[in-house]
C-alpha cells in the first residue's frame, strides 16, 4: 500500500498504453501514492489503468484532459468522468470552460484545475497563436486570477510562477499543482520553464508532478524515493 508515500508527488505515466503504465507503477510500488493519466494514453486503456490504480492498488488519481469546449459539452465529458470519483482533471482556463466544469463536477470530491499557459511554450510560440502580447510570468497569473474567480479549485501553472499564483487573493485555499519540474541533472525534455522538486514546493506548489525523469529510469522507484527525499526537506 502507498500510505507513507508523500502525495506531494505526483508522477506522470506518460507512457503509451495501459500495459506499460501498470508496469512502471509496480517497480514504482509504495513508493508513490499519487499518478497522473495523460490524453497520450487515453486511446491505450488510459481511463482502465486510472480506474485499476485506484481501485486495486489504493493510488490517488490526476486526469490530466486539459478539456476545452463549448460549456455544454465540457459540462457533460466533466459529469461523466466525475462518476469515476478520481482526484483531479484539467481544463483549459478560460473561464467559460471552468464555469462548465464546475457544473458538471458538483457533487463529486473530484478537483477542477484550470489550465494557464502550458509549460512547454515560449513567448514565441505564444505570438505564433496569436496570443496578446506580454510577458508569461504576467499572463499565467492573469489567468490564474480568472479561473480561479470562476469556480476552479486550483490551478496548473509552472514552478517559476508559483509563487505569484500564491499571492493572489483568489489563490487562498486553492491547489497549485506544477508540472515542468526536473530533478537536478535531469533532462530538460520539452518543458521550457522549469525547476528543481524542492524550489516548486518552496515556491507554493502544493504538488509536483515529475513524468520522464522517473519512468524512464533504469530504477524507477529509486528515482521516485530520491524526489520524495529532496521535497521531504521542505
Amino acid at each position: 500500500m502507498t500510505a507513507n508515500a508523500d502525495d506531494r508527488l505526483i508522477v506522470a505515466l506518460d507512457v503509451p498504453n495501459a500495459l506499460e503504465g501498470l508496469g512502471v507503477a509496480e517497480r514504482i510500488g509504495d513508493a508513490v501514492s499519487f499518478y497522473k493519466i495523460g490524453l497520450g494514453m487515453l486511446t491505450g486503456g488510459g481511463l482502465a489503468l486510472a480506474n485499476e490504480l485506484k481501485d486495486e492498488y489504493g493510488k490517488r488519481i490526476f486526469l490530466d484532459m486539459k478539456l476545452f469546449d463549448i460549456g455544454a459539452t465540457v459540462e457533460a465529458a466533466v459529469r461523466g468522468l466525475a462518476q469515476f470519483n478520481h482526484d483531479f482533471l484539467t481544463v483549459h482556463g478560460d473561464p467559460h470552460v471552468v464555469s462548465a466544469a464546475m457544473e458538471g463536477s458538483a457533487g463529486s470530491d473530484m478537483k477542477i484545475l484550470a489550465v494557464t499557459v502550458l509549460t512547454s511554450l515560449d513567448r514565441a510560440d505564444l505570438d505564433a497563436c496569436l496570443i496578446k502580447k506580454g510577458d508569461i510570468p504576467d499572463l499565467v497569473v492573469e489567468r490564474a486570477a480568472r479561473a480561479l474567480a470562476a469556480g476552479a479549485d486550483g490551478v496548473i501553472a509552472s514552478p517559476q510562477e508559483a509563487a505569484v499564483i500564491r499571492a493572489l487573493p483568489e489563490a487562498d485555499n486553492k491547489l497549485i499543482v506544477t508540472p515542468g519540474v526536473r530533478p537536478a541533472g535531469a533532462d530538460k525534455g520539452d518543458q521550457k520553464r522549469i525547476t528543481t522538486p524542492a524550489q516548486a514546493i518552496t515556491n507554493g506548489a502544493d504538488h509536483i508532478v515529475v513524468g520522464r525523469p522517473v519512468w524512464r529510469a533504469e530504477n524507477p522507484r529509486a528515482a521516485a524515493l530520491a524526489i520524495q527525499a529532496e521535497i521531504a526537506k521542505i
